[in-house]
């Protein structure tokens, strides 16, 4: 591989220039989904261990909040029934889908051809399960995500599918 093909590629055009700027929104987007999983990462490793676990528990159980649906003890239930086992489990892929989408994010922020395919096919093959899910219980940030999701699919095919100066 020659040293040129590890530059940013420049824009040459004012069609690409946008292009570009559709590239690094999505980048970006990207970029702060990876930081939000390498969170709930840190977050599920802490609460493998056990006494990390054993006080989030106790501290939703003593939180001195009115709780009219319930939802705090749903929580307490579901981390009960859970135990700090799974959490490892969790960490582990919260960081697979952090790497995946670091890679989307870095190769459309370096205007690579490739990554407008990869992140076509790493996308799209989650819209069916964001459907399932919106259906299974909707809620508007669910929908949010939906929507941008298949926006950058149908953005990036159609670029994906236009010549390429830039290759």
């Amino acid at each position: 591989m020659s040293p040129g093909n590890h530059r940013i590629t420049q824009p040459t055009s004012e069609i690409e220039a946008s292009h570009s700027l559709g590239l690094r929104v999505i980048a970006i987007y990207k970029a702060v989904k990876t930081v939000c999983l390498i969170i709930v990462a840190i977050v599920a490793f802490g609460l493998h261990q056990e006494k990390n676990f054993d006080h989030l528990v106790h501290a939703l159980e003593h939180l001195s909040l009115t709780d009219s649906n319930g939802l705090r003890w749903q929580l307490v239930q579901r981390l009960e029934e859970m135990g700090p086992g799974k959490f490892v489990a969790i960490g582990i892929v919260a960081l697979a889908y952090a790497a995946i989408f670091a890679t989307e994010g870095t190769g459309l922020w370096l205007r690579k051809h490739w990554a407008e395919w990869f992140t076509v096919i790493a996308t799209g093959s989650l819209i069916p399960f964001e459907i399932y899910e919106m259906f299974h219980k909707f809620n508007l940030l669910k929908l949010a995500a939906l929507l941008a999701n298949v926006a950058i699919v149908i953005y990036l095919v159609r670029l994906a599918m236009q010549p390429h100066a830039r290759s």
